[in-house]
């Protein structure tokens, strides 16, 4: 039998705002689709903490016995900059400042974007399709959207009709927005005049000459809608109708909103049954900005070359601190909030390591079977990690108990605790026990700090020879020194 046979799974529902008991569309099986990334830039912590969120989500599905088909997309030929349907495509826009082809581009931050989850631990999806791959089904999701009255063609583009498809739908369900209001409070701006309506989004847009993303369709060369591409793929893989859609809470409006009136038109009913969406990452309780600086990447926590930290953090601790909170709750990243999560982390490895040490008595005194359903029940409280990881902290409790001999467990009790233990830290938190690196880069540090102290006494004799060699000693192993009026520190590169 099944594990999600015995659990009652409940899902936080954007559409209902409400949570909801999750029924699978098909008994046993799961579609899930993610908005994936456009890879024009390296992938930032804001970003990871989305896709964390939705790897917890497809780590317990797997966990409870369900076959999932878990679909995220590359978005490759770049949407518009706001988001609107004027500007400059965000993959052209970085290629001309690189001087590099657009899909050189792509390719390398699709390999950042690939290597930044690994590295997080995250499992690959069983299907990641791009924009690029699919230009043929989004072009046929336009006839058929035009063929059904709720588009039209204007000057070379497709437009989507808003107001013709909001009089029998709702625009705007999904949102909470209404589009009366919209109309009224949408600003002028230019290429407005090929639309019926300033709410009207493109599916199609005409290539100006010096556009270099182009292909060849009905209405003539051009590039799809940012909104096309993810209802393409998502039918494609998942079928018309289809069980979890998830991404940034930013990708709520317009983004699955114009998803969801794409599907009506096309389709005559909704996509999704249950649409989740992850909740933003400040930094220092600021909006994660790079324009104002107030921004930091994976690889720059893991190596400690920034500005925010104290420290380097490895890739676990980082993962552990975004699952202490829940995926719908803000959470703010800062240099005291990791390193508790790091102390946390630690704690529990230790335990980890320590339960192994215990050796079983006659009775028990601790009941466990308790303790793993309070577990299950976090989980299945719309996968409410902070909870599930105090549950874990509580088993943390009962093994340094067990420890000192002031409690005891039958060799099938402690069995269920090890067991328990390790699959909800490993294989439903995804965590890794780095515990060991921690240590070596504590002895790291400590080595490195005295090198820097023997350079620093060089220096002060003006033996300058051996104050460069320490440098370009510790340069060629990776490391580098910076000197400032405060001291000098050391980052790993």
């Amino acid at each position: 039998m099944q594990l999600y046979q015995d659990q009652s799974l409940k899902i936080y529902n954007s559409l209902s705002g409400e949570k909801e008991m999750f029924t699978p569309l098909h008994p046993g099986n799961v579609g899930m689709y993610v908005c994936g990334p456009t890879v024009y830039n390296n992938v930032h912590l804001g970003n990871c903490r989305t896709f964390i969120s939705f790897d917890l989500v497809y780590r317990y599905l797997k966990h409870l016995g369900y076959k999932v088909r878990y679909v995220r997309n590359i978005t490759d030929v770049g949407h518009i900059v706001d988001d609107a349907d004027e500007g400059e495509d965000k993959i052209a826009k970085k290629a001309r400042l690189e001087k590099l082809e657009p899909m050189e581009i792509v390719q390398r931050y699709s390999v950042d974007f690939h290597q930044i989850l690994e590295l997080f631990n995250n499992l690959p999806p069983g299907i990641e399709p791009t924009a690029t791959g699919h230009i043929i089904e989004q072009i046929e999701t336009i006839k058929q959207i035009i063929d059904n009255g709720f588009a039209y063609v204007s000057n070379g583009s497709v437009y989507f009709d808003v107001v013709k498809y909001n009089e029998g739908h709702d625009y705007g369900i999904l949102s909470g927005r209404n589009l009366d209001d919209m109309l009224a409070n949408s600003r002028e701006l230019a290429g407005q005049e090929e639309k019926r309506n300033p709410a009207d989004f493109a599916l199609w847009k005409k290539a100006e000459p010096v556009h270099i993303m182009r292909w060849p369709s009905p209405w003539g060369d051009g590039f799809p809608g940012w909104h096309l591409e993810c209802t393409a793929m998502s039918t494609k893989y998942l079928g018309n109708k289809f069980d979890i859609h998830g991404g940034g809470m930013d990708l709520k409006f317009p983004h699955h909103e114009c998803e969801i009136a794409q599907n009506k038109a096309a389709t005559g009913h909704s996509p999704v049954n249950y649409w989740m969406h992850a909740n933003m990452l400040t930094l220092n309780g600021k909006k994660m900005s790079k324009s104002t600086g107030n921004n930091i990447l994976p690889r720059e926590i893991f190596s400690g070359n920034n500005q925010v930290l104290s420290k380097a953090f490895s890739p676990s601790v980082t993962r552990f601190f975004i699952l202490q909170a829940h995926y719908r709750s803000v959470l703010d990243f800062s240099n005291d909030a990791i390193l508790a999560a790091e102390k946390g982390y630690n704690r529990l490895m230790e335990a980890l390591d320590n339960v192994t040490e215990i050796k079983p008595a006659a009775a028990s005194t601790i009941d466990i079977g308790v303790w793993k359903q309070h577990c299950y029940d976090a989980m299945n409280d719309d996968f409410n990690s902070p909870i599930l990881i105090a549950q874990l902290f509580e088993a943390v409790k009962y093994i340094n108990l067990l420890k000192d001999g002031r409690e005891t467990l039958n060799a099938v009790d402690l069995e269920t605790l090890t067991k328990q233990l390790n699959m909800f830290v490993f294989d439903v938190l995804g965590l890794k026990n780095e515990a060991g690196n921690e240590a070596g880069n504590d002895k790291l540090e400590g080595v490195v700090n005295m090198l820097i102290g023997m350079r620093n006494e060089a220096r002060a004799n003006r033996d300058f020879a051996m104050s460069d060699l320490i440098r370009n000693k510790l340069g060629e192993l990776g490391i580098e020194l910076k000197d400032s009026k405060e001291g000098t520190t050391f980052t790993l590169n």
